[in-house]
């Protein structure tokens, strides 16, 4: 291996950034040498590695990454889950007693869910932009304390017109849910770890639409006790599960490595974090300039990865309940409500176990890459919709194909890990970004159901079903595209890589606050440390 190699990937290996004007050499600061580029020495991995990333890790990043596992990744599935029940539990209340005892045969569940999705895309940007600027573990779980109140009063509605102004307030306040966990994430984890967390975190979503299944079946027995019918006690509940969870965000939420306060991680531990963000290139939050806007509004990413994340969200039957719907109209045989509320989990299931299985061979097998999973399930869901849209196919594989419909459901970590990774050398645009993926899906969403996922076309839906065939469709020819796109990022950074690196080098220490290198540190490496660090890199990553 050339000098001039070794001499790169030792500065990797140390956390260094070479400032760009820089004549004499850098001396790092209190240098993590356990932290090793897993990502560029595969061929070593330990084989248990593959079935979680901490096995191939140092046992400080791995009793790092146990403790944020536990305490990050914990939270953000519950809270995703208890907002994914919330959005659920429309459509179970609606299918168990609602429509009837408010009269709703028309259109009205459209005009629930644009209502609510309105709120839900005004929201977003300015809440990540917002993020970049206050403690996450403020901003996110008072957000989440309001839309566990405002669910809580869709119990008292008596008229349509009320659901739907507390339903745009309720898409307002979890607005900065979904798009403020995933920037978090992507804060913290590195790219051999991202993928498995985001599609954890988003199978949790999955997991709270088939207990909200459950949960219905279960509160319908409460149908008429207190004065109220058991949809109304669904919303209560709702909010019953979703208070402490809400309440827990406060003490559970680390904020970002640079401003991280968690009780649960030591000094050392927040400075472990910093470096393997160093060692990821992934930067540091930085204020907002015109020149950086101009940056973001003129890049491929904001709009190629906005549209691969509209066509993943919407190219599916998500905005309509049309499993429980054909259940529902099925006259031979009869379903009663609580077969309606729970065979429609099947499809959730499939999500789950696809999304897992994306995840684990996306950060393992397949390397990092996210397109394959992607275009496989775009794929499949051109095979599920384009036989729903016919109708007329034998009942078992119409089954099959509500069912199977679940693998497409799941690509939603694979995008949000890929966009992190494209947008690695901005944290502004990555916030910005990720929020706008999700925004510009919700945008469609908020008019495009009122038009091809009528309520009177059920259960057939045939306008719903070759609208969203094409959308999967879209979906990969988007990512192949995103694709080419990022492997000539990739070569670019390759050749100019003091073009695209930051221009300020990584400071460590007891000291979180960035400092000149000519400033006096107690805790500076000496050159026999250097020395000591250069010899140990050569023996552990460079043979």
């Amino acid at each position: 291996m050339s000098d001039t190699k070794a001499s790169s990937i030792r500065h990797r290996e140390i956390g260094i950034r070479e400032s760009e004007d820089a004549d004499e050499e850098a001396v790092p600061s209190s240098p993590l040498p356990y932290l090793k580029d897993n990502l560029d020495d595969r061929g070593n991995r330990k084989w248990q590695s593959y079935l979680w990333d901490t096995f191939d890790k140092s046992p400080e990043e791995r009793r790092f990454l146990t403790k944020l596992d536990a305490a990050l990744l914990t939270f953000a599935s519950l809270g995703y889950f208890i907002k994914y029940l919330d959005q659920a539990n429309v459509n179970n209340a609606f299918v168990s007693g609602m429509k009837e005892q408010l009269g709703l045969y028309g259109n009205q569940l459209n005009y629930m869910t644009t209502a609510w999705t309105v709120g839900y895309v005004i929201g977003q940007i300015p809440s990540n932009i917002i993020l970049t600027r206050v403690r996450p573990s403020l901003w996110i779980p008072s957000m989440e304390i309001i839309w566990t109140i405002l669910t809580m009063l869709l119990s008292k509605c008596n008229t349509v017109q009320q659901i739907y102004a507390l339903r745009f307030l309720v898409g307002l306040a979890e607005s900065t849910f979904y798009p403020g966990m995933q920037y978090i994430i992507g804060s913290w984890y590195r790219k051999d770890e991202l993928a498995k967390r985001s599609c954890i975190f988003h199978t949790s979503s999955a997991i709270a639409t088939m207990f909200s299944g459950y949960l219905m079946a279960a509160v319908y027995r409460l149908n008429g006790r207190g004065g109220l019918a058991g949809w109304q006690w669904l919303f209560i509940m709702d909010g019953v599960i979703s208070m402490p969870i809400a309440i827990a965000g406060y003490f559970f939420i680390p904020d970002v490595p640079e401003i991280s306060k968690a009780w649960y991680l030591t000094e050392k531990e927040i400075e472990i974090a910093k470096q393997r963000m160093v060692l990821e290139g992934r930067e540091k939050r930085k204020p907002y300039t015109k020149a950086k806007f101009k940056k973001i509004l003129t890049s491929w990413h904001i709009y190629l990865l906005s549209l691969l994340y509209v066509c993943f969200n919407n190219g599916n039957a998500g905005a309509a309940p049309v499993f429980a719907q054909f259940l529902k109209d099925s006259k031979s045989p009869k379903y009663t409500v609580a077969q309606i509320n729970v065979y429609p989990t099947t499809t959730n299931a499939v999500q789950v176990v696809s999304t897992l299985i994306y995840a684990w061979l996306s950060d393992s097998v397949l390397k990092g890459r996210r397109w394959p999973p992607i275009m496989f399930g775009g794929a499949l869901g051109i095979m599920c919709y384009v036989s729903l849209a016919i109708w007329d196919i034998p009942e078992g594989w119409r089954w099959a194909c509500y069912i199977l419909a679940g693998t497409g459901g799941g690509l939603s970590g694979l995008c949000m890990a890929w966009a992190h990774e494209i947008c690695n050398d901005d944290n502004e645009e990555r916030a910005i970004v990720v929020a706008t993926m999700n925004e510009m899906a919700y945008v469609l969403q908020a008019w495009l159901p009122l038009i091809v996922w009528q309520q009177i076309d059920a259960p057939q839906y045939r306008k719903g079903f070759i609208t969203i065939t094409f959308l999967s469709a879209l979906l990969i020819v988007t990512a192949a595209i995103i694709r080419v796109l990022h492997q000539r990022q990739n070569l670019k950074y390759a050749t100019f890589p003091r073009e695209t690196h930051s221009k300020t080098r990584m400071l460590t220490g007891n000291d979180r606050n960035q400092r000149p290198l000519s400033e006096p540190q107690d805790d500076e490496t000496s050159v026999e440390d250097v020395g000591v660090l250069e010899d140990s890199l050569h023996k552990g990553v460079l043979n």
